[in-house]
């Protein structure tokens, strides 16, 4: 009993420390934001007028990708690490370099710019194709290493001890996970022969929960609210679901059990249900991973739209809200993608009555 209370003060402490991590790092940025917008107003010739902040762009500026890893400040105080930039174009071939060579995405550098985190060339003849190691792909490259590092040290540490003894330390922590996505989401959505499919969905659920947490982390990358890797989950999931299809799957789809004369209908709702349920599970975790983060910054930005104190306890409350239900969101969408992939898969794979009495017998 003593060892589960302690598990939950260490599991609050862990959300309230994201929480403040997150919300000062918002605050901080907005107001530096603020104090950025003041100085550019004191040399314009309205320095009398202060600009409003533009909650937005600072929004916007900390869940969208980029090609520089932004630590804190803004404008020319900005703190930010560069990383590799890699274009191929139709004149100049491979060519890599530092993304230090833009300077605040502003400057030329061998003919290319920086607009809008899109590298533009100056020729309007030349093909540019971005290769990059952008923040999104250098966290993504990071989480894929670190559950390698990890289920490798889990599986060694099995095949010490072995698989009937008690887990400890970190297998602890993942035995359950690793359990709760075998028998509850693959064996009961999947059926049989669901072990060939298990090790794909502890895949996906590992690799969205983990950067889910690290998308909660205020200088981390947005990882699961960009929508390019929602697709290529999505993607991964239509191909194992149709390629893994029986017969009867292919059948229901082009040879409904319906009147003939109402196939020219049904058949191209069936055909469009095909692209439409991995679309689905793309939207859904994008939207919901990206909302969160885009709320709580708006909201703590709301005490510098009404410039006031008094909006703050209000601001703060509504943010601490959103904040530990977005580390609800971080388990139960790993949780929802994971199941309704296997759930899919099922459908594809699933037998008929007579084809499961004749595996029986």
């Amino acid at each position: 009993m003593c060892s589960k209370i302690n598990t939950s003060k260490h599991f609050l402490s862990a959300l309230f420390l994201i929480f403040f991590l997150f919300t000062g790092f918002s605050v901080k940025a907005v107001s530096q934001h603020k104090e950025h917008e003041a100085i550019n107003t004191e040399h314009s010739t309205h320095a009398h007028e202060e600009k409003p902040v533009d909650i937005t762009a600072v929004a916007f500026g900390h869940i969208l990708d980029s090609h520089s890893w932004h630590l804190w400040g803004e404008g020319h105080d900005a703190v930010a690490l560069p990383l590799p930039v890699i274009i191929y174009s139709n004149t100049k071939g491979l060519q890599v370099f530092s993304s230090a060579k833009f300077e605040h995405g502003h400057a030329s550098y061998n003919g290319y710019s920086l607009e809008d985190e899109k590298i533009v060339s100056e020729d309007p003849n030349e093909s540019v194709y971005d290769f990059s190691i952008t923040k999104n792909v250098a966290q993504l490259l990071f989480s894929a290493l670190l559950l390698v590092l990890l289920f490798i040290s889990i599986a060694n540490s099995y095949k010490k001890q072995g698989v009937t003894s008690a887990p400890k330390g970190k297998q602890s922590f993942f035995e359950p996970l690793i359990v709760f996505v075998r028998d509850d989401i693959a064996k009961d959505n999947i059926g049989r022969g669901y072990e060939k499919f298990v090790p794909y969905l502890l895949t996906v659920f590992f690799l969205i929960l983990i950067n889910n947490v690290f998308g909660l982390i205020p200088v981390s990358a947005n990882v699961t609210g960009n929508i390019a890797f929602t697709l290529v989950l999505s993607v991964f999931t239509l191909i194992v679901t149709n390629i893994n299809g029986k017969k009867t799957y292919w059948s229901h789809i082009f040879a409904p059990h319906a009147p003939k004369a109402i196939w020219i209908i049904l058949i191209p709702i069936e055909i469009v249900g095909i692209l439409t349920k991995p679309f689905a599970l793309m939207i859904r975790l994008f939207a919901n991973m990206t909302a969160g983060h885009i709320i709580v910054i708006s909201l703590v930005g709301l005490i510098f739209i009404f410039k006031s104190i008094y909006i703050a306890p209000v601001a703060v409350a509504f943010a601490l809200f959103i904040d530990v239900l977005e580390c609800l969101v971080a388990l139960l969408q790993a949780y929802i993608f994971t199941m309704l992939t296997a759930l899919f898969i099922g459908s594809a794979v699933a037998e008929t009555h007579h084809e499961e009495e004749a595996a029986h017998h």
